[in-house]
């Protein structure tokens, strides 16, 4: 996101240099290694965007946002098996002016990945295909309690994400200004919920989650100690997505839901957790729908999933009107283009 706004500036080079992809692919791999509640899909996107700008010099072709923005769309296509939600990514959070010639390229670049990414794992769908549907009764009732409570507590997240590492927060200076101990500390955290919880707050939450979704049921703790978790990974600075460990949170606040309504419709409730709580951390509503509706096959429960997701996204700007991505994207650029921003939105111009 900073890249694109300057790409052919140095720092933008170097956020989105292969040198810095592969770092970073590196120190996730040790962060999962380490029981860092991560997801691959963060290092995926700036891996995609580092691959783009590699290929675009070798070619000696001009670089433009868009190439970034294909990039980085591939890499959550990849990430997941979710072509359509690259696309719906790319859309949302990575370009505010989306321009024909940027669908074309992001198109392609997500089709070459999916294409890649289902060569080398199968054509497979991410959390199992999910069967099933939700009445209107229960779907009346389940998605403004999933979209209400998930949103809620995806937008507390992102508060205390911003608290903790956002530009301009008193505490995220002091934790930046000592990040030995503030690693330590947030080590601890993390180990310490994860021997309590047999490991199931460690990385991903890929397994918890698919038992979860297929009915199996789960712990009452679980969605809780992953927020914390993820928290406190996240905020030890350490490389990882928040992609995957947002939506087996949103899977464990779905399953403490899921005895309010029938039995045999558990796992699409928590298909609706995830969706309330994921968007209200994202604020991508389409992203999230879609990325659900394709990671589990469900297309049968995309109605439910936009009710779900729409509320989520308004129960979200509630609680926390600033968007994460966004936020956090702030700390990687010049002064210069934050003030030249800043002086649009005091104008009421967009800022990008």
């Amino acid at each position: 996101m900073a890249a694109s706004r300057q790409p052919r500036g140095r720092a933008s080079r170097a956020l989105v240099s292969m040198r810095s992809a592969v770092g970073k692919i590196v120190l996730t791999l040790g962060a999962l290694a380490g029981g860092g509640a991560v997801g691959r899909e963060g290092p995926t996107v700036q891996l995609g965007a580092a691959i783009m700008v590699a290929v675009h010099r070798i070619l000696r072709v001009p670089m433009t946002p868009g190439v970034l923005i294909a990039g980085g769309a591939a890499g959550v296509a990849a990430a997941f098996n979710t072509p359509l939600a690259g696309i719906a990514f790319a859309i949302e959070e990575l370009a505010v002016a989306y321009e024909q010639r940027v669908a074309v390229l992001v198109m392609g670049a997500v089709m070459i990945a999916g294409l890649t990414a289902q060569g080398l794992a199968g054509n497979y769908v991410y959390f199992g295909q999910m069967g099933g549907g939700l009445s209107i009764g229960t779907v009346v009732l389940a998605a403004p309690l999933a979209g209400i409570v998930g949103g809620v507590l995806g937008g507390l997240f992102t508060r205390a994400m911003l608290a903790l590492r956002g530009p301009g927060s008193a505490l995220a200076a002091k934790l930046k200004a000592r990040p030995l101990l503030t690693a330590f500390v947030c080590g601890v955290i993390v180990a310490l919920l994860g021997l309590s919880s047999g490991g199931l707050t460690a990385g991903t939450g890929y397994e918890p989650t698919r038992a979860m979704l297929e009915g199996e049921g789960g712990f009452w703790w679980y969605g809780p100690a992953k927020f914390a978790a993820t928290l406190a990974t996240s905020a030890s600075g350490i490389a990882g997505g928040i992609f995957a460990p947002s939506l087996a949170v949103g899977a464990g606040f779905g399953e403490l839901m899921a005895p309010l309504f029938p039995t045999e419709r558990a796992g699409l409730i928590v298909l609706l957790g995830m969706a309330g709580y994921f968007t209200g951390v994202v604020r991508a509503p389409l992203t999230a729908v879609i990325i659900l509706s394709e990671a589990t096959g469900s297309s049968h429960a995309i109605l439910p999933l936009f009710a779900t997701a729409l509320i989520g996204d308004w129960a979200g700007s509630m609680v926390c009107r600033k968007r994460l991505y966004h936020e956090l994207a702030r700390d990687f650029l010049p002064r210069s283009v934050l003030s030249k921003a800043e002086g649009k939105t005091k104008r009421g111009e967009p800022a990008a």
